[in-house]
């Protein structure tokens, strides 16, 4: 297999030699350096590279600058972007990258260290190494229609646990397509074909009929878990939707008050009075509300403590890696006191680590969800994770 390549992008001679100098000792790569945006966008149009890596800081062209330019590409690498700027600088820039579709695996604080570089050539090699994804099937209307009425698109559902006590106290409904021929497919494979059909709303009924059934089969071996289902915004301009998913959460003998809708900010309503409606009348019902994706977004401390949510959800962006980020840190314990404050339950989304975990229980976060806890998994293997978790009469 040939070496990776990697293009450094930096007007400093020193740094040149400097960083060529870590790379040989971290093993066999082809290195090539340009002195300034322009030319770094003259050789990518020339050759491939599997990975830049550039300077914010430069004379002419700045960084910010040069990821724009490397966006409108055909073919980009895999970017690392480092500075001697603040780190909120950094997650500024490698914003613009990842919304123009330039995946982003590293951001390095000057001056580099060898162990920084570790990190971002481990991340390059799995990269590299990672089998190529099968091209995304399209799909049309009836195709998921289909779906929906044969059973294949399925709730599959991810735990949340308690850093009070370590024990499973509710989980997320996630959908996922068991598609006979291209297998086990995410949401990201289908969703954009679902929303364009503008089937948002079958599907809702289809997940929450899903999830009041898992949570019967679950209450018969002792367990009482509520859980947590998207709803796109935009579906409470339907004014009357509060009132059909209360008669249909009492039809499927369901219990409103252990059922939590996760209001996705993805979406808008048409006229904002219809979110404050559908959400009160929501929770006016006995519905839990929670605030999706809270630092994602738009989502601002306004919406938050002037909407009737019980659940503050912080997203993965902001728990990812905030070990390590004094400043990441420093945000999550605002954000976590201020839910706390709020009288909401606080939970943190994509935990991957035992450090970002040690880090949420420090700051006292009520739960979390994420790969480290467990993926998404049907119903019946939620309840061996419940099973496996302790006895019900724990609860």
């Amino acid at each position: 297999m040939k070496p990776c390549s990697i293009l450094i992008v930096e007007d400093h001679p020193f740094q040149h030699l400097y960083l060529q100098h870590l790379f040989s000792e971290l093993g066999d790569f082809h290195l090539e350096v340009a002195c300034d945006g322009a030319e770094a966008l003259a050789r990518l149009k020339r050759r491939q590279f599997d990975l830049v890596l550039t300077d914010l800081l430069m004379p002419g062209m700045d960084g910010v600058q040069f990821i724009q330019g490397l966006a409108a590409l055909r073919c980009r690498p895999a970017l690392a972007i480092m500075s001697a700027t603040s780190r909120r600088m950094l997650m500024a820039a490698s914003l613009v990258a990842r919304n123009l579709g330039v995946k982003v695996i590293g951001l390095i604080s000057k001056p580099v260290k060898a162990a920084a570089l570790r990190s971002l050539t481990d991340q390059l090699m799995g990269l590299r190494n990672a089998a190529q994804p099968e091209p995304t099937p399209g799909f049309e209307r009836q195709a998921i229609l289909d779906a929906l009425d044969n059973g294949q698109l399925q709730a599959w559902f991810q735990p949340k646990k308690a850093l009070a006590n370590g024990r499973i106290v509710a989980a997320e409904a996630l959908v996922r397509w068991m598609h006979p021929e291209y297998g086990v497919l995410l949401p990201g494979m289908f969703l954009t074909a679902l929303k364009l059909y503008g089937l948002e709303e079958p599907l809702l009924w289809h997940v929450l009929g899903q999830a009041i059934k898992a949570q019967a089969q679950w209450r018969e071996q002792g367990y009482d878990i509520p859980v947590s289902i998207n709803l796109p915004t935009h579906l409470l301009n339907s004014h009357d939707l509060a009132d059909r998913i209360l008669a249909f959460v009492h039809d499927q003998q369901g219990v409103p008050g252990k059922i939590c809708f996760e209001l996705m900010e993805c979406s808008v309503p048409q006229d904002i009075s219809n979110f404050y409606a559908g959400a009160c009348r929501l929770r006016i019902m006995g519905f839990g509300l929670s605030q999706d994706d809270f630092g994602k977004g738009y989502s601002s401390y306004m919406n938050l403590v002037s909407t009737p949510f019980t659940e503050l959800k912080i997203d993965r962006a902001l728990v990812q890696g905030c070990n390590e980020n004094e400043e990441l840190a420093q945000a999550l314990t605002s954000i976590v006191a201020l839910g706390r404050q709020l009288g909401l339950t606080v939970v943190a989304e994509g935990v991957e680590t035992a450090q970002e975990l040690a880090l949420l229980r420090k700051i006292d976060c009520t739960q979390v969800q994420g790969f480290l806890i467990s993926q998404a998994v049907s119903s019946s293997q939620f309840q061996q994770l419940l099973t496996h978790d302790g006895p019900a009469s724990a609860y």
